[in-house]
């Protein structure tokens, strides 16, 4: 398949990243911009042995699933490349994406049914990271990357996020520290907090208030975060809560804060999260059971020296995943109960291959549709061995 070549296709599904699949003369045509259900001409933009990337050039027949965009800005931002699909197929497709990854990559067919929790499509998102534009004549704006490139686009408004967000954005009120071009900020019910502005302070979760900074990574869907914290309670329910507990890669230790274990270890490379972590759980310890909160250079570092003796434990590592290190430590310590948190279908299915060759089962699989209207994807899978 030659680049610039222009054909007729029908599109079959969404895959991870948000690209419609379609086939040409027998391979494979990732598609941007398109929709399951859509018949469409495309221009070939990108060439691969086996596969290539397209362009619409023109939609021949839409998909009945296709929507009219909500957003002014969708043509140009970056930020979310599916709102052009009806929410519902958002999800569905999310789900077989989910799906397939424990198929395809963990070789892992038998899947319990996955649990779909769905979010407001529109105004869901607590904290937003905003590029500082320099335009000329001294004007500056704000903004996002457009789509497919580094070029920033300025906006007025962001209908995804918190309607504070998006009043603050339309007041101009929104000012980066002096020495960045890039800063978040959070937002919920009338707690508005700012890189460049009052950047830390407490916001409401459940039925506490958990302290952040807007400078810090914290989930930017309060609600699904929410949904995800009554699930890890609902899974731990039952547990002993005398064992001991281990929630790595803590960040500001949301989880931690309403688990209900006493003596839990907390892990993170982030030395300003865990001095959160540390606020957030202050008065969980008790002086012969204290809560442990550990800053390590990597969590390689703690996982060499852990003896793993816990009863319960909770991941949510970044995107990469779990290290072979960790994922080796996790499968030989015949934990009674894992919680792994995961926002890449790919590296979760990927470690879980390993856990189940260690002799863990897969006890439930939950997506969390944090980011409406994107193709990210959330989700908890809940693992138990069988010789615990």
């Amino acid at each position: 398949m030659n680049i610039g070549i222009i054909f007729s296709t029908h599109v079959e599904q969404l895959v991870a990243g948000g690209a419609g699949l379609a086939r040409y003369e027998g391979q494979s045509v990732f598609i941007d911009g398109s929709c399951p259900g859509d018949t469409l001409l495309a221009r070939v933009y990108e060439e691969h042995q086996g596969w290539a990337r397209a362009k619409v050039l023109e939609l021949t027949e839409p998909s009945p699933q296709r929507v009219t965009p909500f957003c002014p800005f969708h043509q140009t931002c970056g930020g979310c490349s599916l709102q052009h699909i009806a929410y519902e197929t958002q999800l569905a497709e999310k789900e077989h994406i989910l799906r397939d990854a424990f198929t395809r990559i963990g070789g892992i067919s038998a899947l319990p049914a996955i649990t779909v929790r769905a979010s407001p499509p529109f105004g869901y998102r607590n904290r937003v990271q905003f590029h500082y534009i320099r335009e000329g004549s001294g004007k500056t704006a704000l903004g996002f990357k457009a789509r497919n490139s580094d070029t920033l686009v300025s906006v007025s408004d962001c209908p995804i996020a918190d309607p504070l967000i998006r009043q603050a954005l339309a007041g101009k009120r929104l000012t980066p520290p002096p020495e960045k071009d890039r800063f978040s900020v959070y937002a919920r019910g009338d707690i508005l907090l700012s890189e460049g502005g009052t950047s830390r302070g407490p916001v409401p979760i459940l039925d506490r208030q958990v302290l952040i900074d807007a400078g810090v990574f914290f989930q930017s869907n309060a609600l699904m975060l929410e949904a995800l914290i009554q699930n890890l309670l609902a899974v731990s329910a039952g547990l002993d809560t005398s064992l001991n507990a281990a929630d790595i890669y803590c960040g500001v230790g949301t989880f931690a804060a309403f688990l209900p274990f006493p003596r839990m270890d907390l892990v993170e490379q982030n030395k300003v999260a865990i001095s959160l972590a540390r606020e957030n759980t202050r008065n969980k310890g008790t002086r012969s059971q204290p809560l442990f909160c550990c800053f390590a250079q990597s969590v390689d570092e703690w996982a060499r020296a852990s003896a793993f003796d816990y009863g319960f434990v909770v991941l949510d590592p970044p995107r990469q995943g779990l290290s072979p290190l960790l994922r080796k430590r996790l499968a030989r310590a015949a934990l009674p109960l894992l919680a792994y948190v995961s926002c890449d279908p790919a590296t979760l299915a990927r470690d879980a291959k390993e856990l189940l060759a260690g002799g863990y089962w897969l006890k439930s699989l939950t997506l969390y549709d944090f980011y409406p209207q994107t193709p990210h994807i959330e989700s908890l899978a809940v693992f138990t061995h069988t010789g615990a």
